[in-house]
């Protein structure tokens, strides 16, 4: 057995657990992993350094689940009229880390879009372009569920190899950053969107500043879109105590998802894709990146030095 202390974040009773062990099932099994508080792990090493012995008891249950292993996509739309072929996606994670109850990563995310759904179809309001929702399994192992998705409807990105409902799709727009209020939106490297999402901020002033950075973020689904040619959009949000304390820990929990933000996310959200199915044309595209090997992916769910986490 392996015995660690959580990451540098831990403290005061907040424990991060990792990953312990390959996801290929090539790999060996690897031994079976506990995190403690380093408050617990430093006295066990303090009293090991005075020659004091030390006694530890675990009772763990663990099981490989080998009976099924496939994880579950929730797809859920609303049809669209004039444009009804084409589709704007908006979507976020259904899996969590086991730390917690997952509600900030990403039951939050997941809400906000279930919620922008139920606005759009409460107001009943006549959409060109067909909406979309997708709640992805698999993220916290490597976006495995969009890619799926994104693999068997429009595109493989090792290959390149494009389906005609790739075309169809004006983009897709992704919340997985917690309860943290939308204070902008990434461009992902596209800046003719500046113009478009600019003049979309502008009526959301009294909910949002309306941040708009050019830069690239990783480590969530948006990017399984975009490695396929689709517009794919990460928001900005607050930080709040994402990175800090709920983000793969056992203190993601409810108690750390608030109203407010959930409401003003859902708005903003509903406004894009609403936006995005009513205007005449298609959102721009960058070019059709190079085809790109599976070797070297990013892991799923996991802050990078790029996001705003």
């Amino acid at each position: 057995m392996v015995l660690r202390a959580g990451q540098g974040r831990s403290d005061g009773g907040t424990v991060f657990g990792g990953s312990a062990g390959s996801r290929d099932l090539k790999d060996p099994v690897a031994p079976p992993t506990v995190v403690i508080t380093p408050e617990h792990y430093n006295r066990i090493c303090r009293l090991i350094e005075h020659k004091i012995p030390v006694k530890l008891e675990f009772n763990i249950e663990t099981k490989f689940q080998d009976a099924r292993q496939d994880a579950v996509d929730v797809i859920g739309e609303i049809e669209g009229g004039a444009k009804k072929d084409e589709v704007v996606m908006l979507g976020a994670h259904l899996d969590s880390w086991q730390g917690g109850t997952g509600a900030t990563d990403n039951a939050a995310g997941s809400a906000v879009m279930i919620e922008a759904m139920r606005i759009l179809k409460s107001l009943n309001v006549k959409m060109d372009r067909t909406v979309r929702m997708g709640l992805w399994g698999g993220e916290e192992e490597g976006l495995l569920g969009s890619k799926a998705y994104v693999k068997e409807h429009f595109g493989d990105p090792a290959t390149m190899k494009i389906t005609g409902e790739q075309a169809k799709v004006s983009g897709y727009f992704n919340v997985d950053n917690g309860t943290g209020k939308i204070r902008g939106v990434y461009l992902q490297g596209n800046d003719m969107l500046r113009p478009i999402f600019e003049q979309w901020f502008a009526p959301l002033k009294d909910l949002t500043e309306g941040v708009i950075s050019i830069r690239n973020t990783g480590g969530t689904d948006h990017l399984s879109y975009d490695a396929v040619g689709i517009p794919g959009f990460q928001f900005i949000q607050d930080p709040m105590e994402y990175a800090s304390k709920t983000h793969h820990s056992n203190m993601d929990t409810l108690d750390h998802v608030y109203r407010a933000d959930m409401e003003q996310m859902s708005a903003i959200v509903a406004s894009f894709v609403y936006n995005t199915a009513m205007r005449p044309g298609m959102l721009p595209r960058k070019p059709l990146p190079p085809p790109q090997p599976p070797a070297g992916e990013g892991r799923g769910g996991a802050p990078t030095a790029q996001q705003n986490r």
